[in-house]
């Protein structure tokens, strides 16, 4: 089952002003399983060189992280149960990962994916319930080794980190008012005014972002079967909306999964964890509390 929204990468820079000014400079493909568009405003060379960098991070992450792409590290590792020498990129992600399961007491789970096949596919839901525990995922620098029957899906935290590295790619190129969005949005400098929405809701609240990360998720912005798509093997969602503001939009990206899962006493623990500035929960009635 594919996700049908869509989700943009959109960059907005503040480049020194030249003769050479053309305008605004984009291209449109897709990565992650969703159509992605770059826009850069600014000198035609200089924005041509980032527009080619930009497409060239999207394209590792891809190969990386896509369950789209049967070339992917994550599918070879899926489908052998194991995966020798992985890239530094992929444990990166792993480490990422295996901190946000801690911080949520195992909320956030990237061995999900055998769970969503089965309620994707009309299958048998309690064996896959069995196979999910990040516990069982053993790694190192040298290899990564599922247990039988596992398989990962980094659905919850590949966006953010995709964003992040896009992020610090142009921070690193000098560009100092920015705005990326894939599918989680982080800024630097400007003034981005952003909107809160629920599915069943409509928009809620609005923030303003100037330098940091927001990351937003709904388990009913898609279903499968009589389950939202946020999924876990014993927690089923206590919030209709998580958004969650942080440094950086990993981390924003998997506690705003997760914490859809969690009860209020969790997320209060979890809004006093350094690098996580706020967290905004709508609740099924559609009312709104910001930590």
């Amino acid at each position: 089952m594919r996700m049908n929204r869509r989700r943009f990468l959109s960059i907005s820079a503040a480049m020194l002003a030249t003769p050479a000014w053309a305008g605004v400079h984009s291209w449109q493909g897709r990565a992650l399983g969703a159509d992605v568009s770059l826009k850069i405003r600014g000198a035609r060379g200089a924005s041509v060189a980032v527009l080619a960098q930009m497409r060239a991070l999207l394209s590792e992450v891809e190969q990386l992280f896509s369950l789209y792409d049967p070339s992917s590290a994550v599918v070879r590792l899926n489908n052998e149960g194991v995966l020798d020498n992985p890239p530094e990129r992929f444990t990166a992600l792993l480490a990422d990962a295996d901190r946000a399961h801690d911080l949520t007491d195992g909320l956030f789970d990237p061995s999900v994916q055998p769970l969503w096949r089965a309620l994707a596919g009309d299958g048998d839901v309690a064996p896959a319930r069995s196979l999910v525990g990040w516990n069982r995922v053993q790694w190192d620098a040298s290899r990564i080794q599922l247990g039988a029957g596992q398989a990962l899906t980094f659905n919850g935290i590949a966006q953010g980190f995709a964003t992040d590295l896009v992020t610090e790619h142009l921070s690193a190129s000098g560009l100092t008012d920015v705005l990326v969005n894939i599918g989680e949005y982080r800024a630097i400098g400007g003034t981005w005014r952003l909107g809160i929405s629920d599915p069943q809701h409509g928009q809620l609240g609005m923030r303003t972002l100037r330098r940091g990360a927001i990351a937003t998720s709904s388990p009913s912005a898609m279903a499968l079967g009589d389950e939202g798509h946020i999924l876990h093997p014993k927690a089923h969602p206590h919030w209709s909306t998580v958004s969650v503001e942080a440094d950086n939009a990993t981390l924003a990206d998997c506690l705003s999964t997760a914490l859809c899962l969690a009860p209020r006493q969790m997320i209060e623990q979890v809004r006093t964890t350094p690098r996580v500035k706020r967290i905004t929960l709508v609740d099924f009635e559609g009312n709104l509390t910001s930590l």
